[in-house]
Order: C-alpha cells, then structure tokens, then sequence
C-alpha cells in the first residue's frame, strides 16, 4: 500500500499507529465496553437466578398440594406405617420430580424469550442456578406444611391414633461436605431440565449469534466507497 506523501517515519520499535490519532483513539475505548457488557450480562444472570430462587416457593406449595401423605398409626412402641410397604412417599419422589423437571424447562423457555438480548453462557447459568435454587427452596417449602401438627401427634396422640405424615423426599436431599452443601438426587432434575432446554435451544437457533439478527429484504447491499451497482460503473479494483 503506497504511503503518502508527507508522512513521517517512525523509529525502529516505536507505535506504527502514531500517526493516525484516529484509530488510536478508538482502540482504549473497546476493552471498557466490554467490561461493562460483561458486568451487565453477569448481573442480569444472577437477578433471573434469585427470582427463578423465589418462584421455588409456589413450587413447593403445589408439591406439597398433590403429593399424598403418608398414613401413620399410633402404638404403645411409637409411630408405625398403617400399611406394610407405603406407596405414598414414592408418589411424593415422582410427583417432585415431575415437577421439578418440567419447572427447568419452562425457566430454560422463558429465559429463552425474555432475555433474547442477553442469550448464551448467561442464560445458561441463569437457569442451572436458578433451577437447582428453586427445587432446594420448593423441598423446604413443601416438606413443612403440615410439619408442625405431625410433629404433635408424635408427641401427644394416644396408642390407635390415626394420622398422616407430610410428604418429604427419599431419592433427593443435601449432604454436607465441610461448610459445602451438595444437592443430590431429584433436587437436580429442575437445573438439568434448564440446562439440556437452554442448550437445545440454542444448537437449534437459526441465528450463529444466538441473537435476533436484521432480515435481507432482497435487495442490493450498501457498496461501500468506490464500490457501485451501477450497470454502466466501471468495476470495482
């Protein structure tokens, strides 16, 4: 590329850009900006988290509406099952299971389509997050109604009395490793249902950004300087 007429040389090691206070001054401005990007797209990630967190407790309280409870029959030795082999508490694991499941999957949706503008790593870890939160608070939520009422015909009820323990999970729970707490089991169906959602949705997008991108109506591109479309225009070197 030829260089103009006047242009001063530079020193051997010093900026080749030095003169060109255009496209130097452009360039600090770049890593700033995506900083800002990056803070912004972490911050939103984590408020859709905290509120996929909240929506944990309606959750529970549905959990805890179809779960059955499990019949229980007071003797002289304590609290036994009023039938061999209940069935309940693994209705109680399903039913939260199902809802846990499909829970992620409606959160992978919704982030989806909300957060349009901010789709990839942020939305993914949105929902994970935000799943594995919400099944903790909807396990905590749901295994205490009709808790305290259990827990005093425990201590109260007389030998022949009949009543129903509260549903309460047996294939999911926390295990405690140090000050680590570590979900297992069906807690983890809500995050897995978000992540594997989250991550179809995007190997299935039409858009490489992920992002909605301006449609081509058909017509010509802008040519840029000393480019035309003109029939009669000499082409373009």
């Amino acid at each position: 590329m030829p260089v103009p007429a006047g242009t001063p040389v530079t020193a051997p090691g010093a900026d080749p850009l030095a003169g060109c206070p255009g496209v130097v001054g452009a360039v600090p401005g770049v890593p700033a900006a995506t900083r800002r990007a990056g803070g912004r797209a972490a911050a939103i990630a984590l408020g859709a988290a905290l509120l996929l967190t909240v929506l944990g407790a309606p959750l529970g309280l549905l959990w805890a509406l179809v779960a059955p409870g499990t019949p229980v029959r007071m003797t002289a030795e304590g609290a036994v099952y009023a039938t061999p082999q209940p069935e309940q508490p693994i209705a109680a694991d399903g039913w939260f299971s199902l809802l846990g499941l499909g829970f992620g999957v409606l959160a992978a949706i919704t982030l989806w389509v909300v957060l349009r503008r901010r789709r990839g790593p942020a939305g993914l870890v949105a929902g994970t997050l935000g799943g594995l939160g919400a099944a903790v608070v909807a396990w905590q939520v749901g295994r205490r109604i009709g808790l305290g009422t259990f827990q005093r015909l425990l201590d109260t009820a007389p030998p022949g009395t009949d009543f129903t323990k509260p549903a309460d999970l047996r294939a999911g729970g926390i295990d405690w490793y140090g000050p680590l707490p570590v979900p297992h089991g069906n807690l983890l169906l809500a995050a897995f249902g978000a992540a594997v959602t989250y991550t179809l949705l995007a190997g299935w997008s039409r858009w490489p950004s992920l992002r909605p991108e301006p449609q081509w109506d058909g017509g010509w591109a802008p040519g840029g300087p000393g480019i035309s479309s003109e029939p009669g225009d000499q082409p373009a070197r």
